[in-house]
């Protein structure tokens, strides 16, 4: 009896083994299955839905995500499949880039036959132009409106952005992908080809490829619902669900002769420069924005070096503030912000301090030499301003006079192109100048677009050059906009009272241009970048050009790197001795109102330069000493919490719990009917014999007695 006792402990806890056994292996064995029925995407990016005072735009899901049988659209033809005669709908749809415009998604929007769209990169670039943009850009929330200028309100003179279809702004109720990896869309298509695709005009038989697009929003309706949902839960809930955030992050400025934050009142007088460095596309944070952003910033920052070297620059008698707004794409977040925090008294210098304002706007596509000044008609009409104009346009053609730039005059016909200046004149009369690559409509084709990249704006090098002699490499880009830095630079240095002969002398230089071009638009994680940035943004720089959304995390990587790259451009590298302890007390210090203090981590040393790894090896760091500072570039409308507001920009972006996209077969309806009818008979014939077992029990597992083995 005990050996039986003994026997039936020992299977006891073997049977126990296999079950923890089963368990624990249980997840593992689950993620193989699904590893064997799924294939997932693993680069894409998704539109996402935003939202502003009155309504919603972009794409989602549904809660569990939408699937479809994929169907390849290389042509419009192929569509006819997808909306009238295929019989397999829902249908994803697999678009061609050449194809993604605003006439056949519209198309699309009005089918119950589809279920979602992949759209393919084109490759080459579209050559008739692509903008899902606006073609009034920030339309409402400029200047113009009907007591300022009417009759440029709305466009009604020049529509910038002729080749806008608007997709950007539209809502879709079905969610869409872009497909950023060729060979995945290239597995797609093997699979389509393979299972799907009709022959002859007749349906494919099963099993049938199908895709799976995940992106369920949970924001809905407008960013006033959003946000008062958001505070309710906030109030009576324990564990508040946020469904929305504010579009924010920071702008970044610095001075060229140290501004005391605490000092009243402020300086009397400065001179503004501005350019944005934010850009956006119909896909969430793939937004590469080379003619609409990376072009007008690189040249600022350019022209901030030419004026910090020049010898003169402390003694000018006005001061020149650099500023690099964010978020500008969606009705002028930073600018608006700074205007108001300047009314405020939340910013170092108010409106009434300005002297003057000169804005770099688009100019990587210039079409020869030409260059054109906008000015504000409206502002005009007081002789006085409009003597201060005119004086900043000769000033400007005065700064060109040495170089191949040809800088034109617009008249007073026409109003100006979308720009941050606006939201400072609706603040106060200023003297103004924006400068553009055109005079009338963009010459960006690819305007807020996935395509407004290095190859749009013509950013070539010669082949065979490795990363590090392309980060060097002076091109034919570089130097022209080297040029409208030189510009920029001599006339802010006229503007700010300094001589004539002092500004010849100013002059951007080329070599800093070709690196700012080939880290903001080809790889950011370059020796360069690496050695100016602080060691916690080291992460942020990945082997592709960053991007430039402005998202709701703040501040993003691109606005890390403009700051590192501002600081090292412009501020003075203290003694080599000192550390990062004692950079960072000197930023607690006397001095602290004044100066930041930034700790670079340097290059790397000579004996691990050729090292593959960027964050392996000594590195030898340095600290600066600069006047850059960051301030908050969120919408006063959040501030004042008027999410209705007709004044500030309200644009939010919805929270989500996942973003993903997969394929897997799918079999026919047949199948899957008979499959679940027999897994039911097993489970009631599984019910059935636990019940006899268990009821006879006593008979089939009846009690061994003295039965010895």
């Amino acid at each position: 009896m005990a050996a039986v006792e003994e026997e039936a402990g020992l299977a006891g806890f073997l049977l126990r083994g296999i079950l923890l056994f089963a368990v624990a292996g249980g997840s593992v064995w689950c993620n193989s299955v699904e590893r064997k029925i799924y294939i997932p995407l693993n680069r894409t990016a998704t539109c996402v839905r935003l939202l502003n005072a009155t309504h919603q735009i972009g794409c989602q899901s549904s809660m569990n995500g939408d699937t479809g049988v994929i169907h390849v659209v290389e042509e419009e033809a192929d569509l006819k499949w997808v909306l009238e005669e295929g019989p397999h709908a829902p249908y994803v749809v697999l678009l061609d880039g050449e194809l993604f415009t605003g006439e056949l998604m519209q198309r699309l929007k009005g089918s119950s036959r589809i279920s979602g769209l992949a759209v393919a990169i084109a490759k080459p670039i579209p050559s008739k132009g692509f903008s899902p943009g606006l073609k009034c850009p920030n339309d409402g929330f400029g200047v113009y409106n009907g007591s300022y200028g009417p009759e440029f309100a709305h466009c009604n003179v020049t529509a910038w952005n002729l080749l806008g279809s608007g997709l950007s702004y539209q809502d879709f109720g079905f969610p869409i992908f872009l497909l950023q990896d060729q060979k995945e869309t290239e597995v797609i298509k093997e699979y389509y080809k393979k299972h799907n695709r009709p022959e002859g005009g007749l349906p494919p038989e099963y099993p049938l490829c199908a895709m799976q697009l995940s992106s369920h929003m949970h924001a809905v309706t407008s960013t006033v619902t959003c946000m008062r949902r958001s505070a309710i839960q906030s109030t009576f809930s324990l564990n508040p669900e946020v469904v929305c955030d504010p579009l924010t992050d920071f702008n970044v400025w610095s001075s060229v002769k140290p501004i005391n934050g605490s000092e009243k009142p402020p300086p009397d007088s400065v001179v503004m420069a501005a350019a944005r460095i934010d850009s956006h596309s119909f896909f969430w944070n793939v937004a590469p924005g080379a003619e609409s952003a990376v072009g007008s910033f690189v040249a600022l920052l350019a022209a901030a070096e030419a004026i910090h070297k020049a010898p003169e620059a402390q003694a000018l008698p006005r001061n020149i503030l650099f500023a690099f707004f964010q978020g500008e794409t969606f009705d002028y977040i930073g600018s608006s912000r700074m205007v108001y925090d300047m009314q405020n008294g939340k910013f170092p210098i108010n409106l009434d301090n300005i002297h003057s304002f000169l804005e770099i706007s688009q100019v990587a596509l210039r079409n020869g030499s030409d260059l054109w000044m906008h000015t504000d008609p409206v502002s005009q009409r007081n002789h006085s301003l409009q003597s201060a104009v005119q004086a900043m346009v000769g000033t400007l053609k005065n700064a060109s006079g040495s170089t191949s730039l040809s800088l034109r005059e617009i008249g007073l016909t026409q109003p100006l192109p979308p720009s941050s200046f606006q939201r400072f004149l609706r603040g106060r009369p200023i003297p103004g100048v924006v400068l553009a690559d055109h005079q009338t409509t963009f010459h960006n084709r690819y305007f807020q677009s996935i395509y407004d990249t290095a190859e749009n704006i013509r950013l070539q090098y010669p082949e065979g050059l490795t990363p590090e002699e392309e980060l060097n490499h002076v091109t034919d880009l570089a130097k022209s906009l080297a040029e409208v830095s030189t510009v920029v630079a001599r006339a802010l240095f006229l503007l700010a009272g300094g001589s004539n002969d002092s500004a010849l002398a100013v002059e951007a230089d080329p070599e800093t241009v070709t690196r700012l071009l080939y880290g903001f638009l080809v790889k950011a994680n370059n020796s360069w970048f690496q050695a100016i940035v602080k060691p916690e943004v080291q992460p942020y720089l990945g082997d592709d050009p960053l991007q430039y959304y402005i998202a709701v995390s703040s501040p993003v990587n691109t606005t890390l790197v403009v700051q590192a790259v501002l600081v090292n451009l412009t501020g003075t590298r203290m003694n080599e001795s000192i550390t990062k302890e004692q950079c960072q007390n000197l930023g607690r210090g006397a001095q602290a109102d004044l100066y930041e203090y930034y700790w670079a981590q340097g290059p790397l040393s000579s004996s691990n330069a050729s090292s593959s790894s960027s964050s392996s090896g000594k590195r030898s760091p340095w600290c600066v000493r600069s006047g850059v500072a960051l301030s908050v570039a969120s919408s006063p409308a959040f501030e004042l919490e008027d999410w209705a507001s007709q004044e500030f920009s309200t644009w939010t972006e919805s929270r989500w719990k996942e973003l993903h996209a997969r394929i897997f077969l799918v079999a026919s309806k047949q199948l899957e009917m008979v499959t679940l009818s027999v897994g039911i008979l097993i489970l009631l014939l599984s019910f059935g014999a636990t019940y006899f077992i268990n009821a006879k029990a006593d008979l089939l597992f009846g009690d061994a007695g003295g039965v010895a083995y």
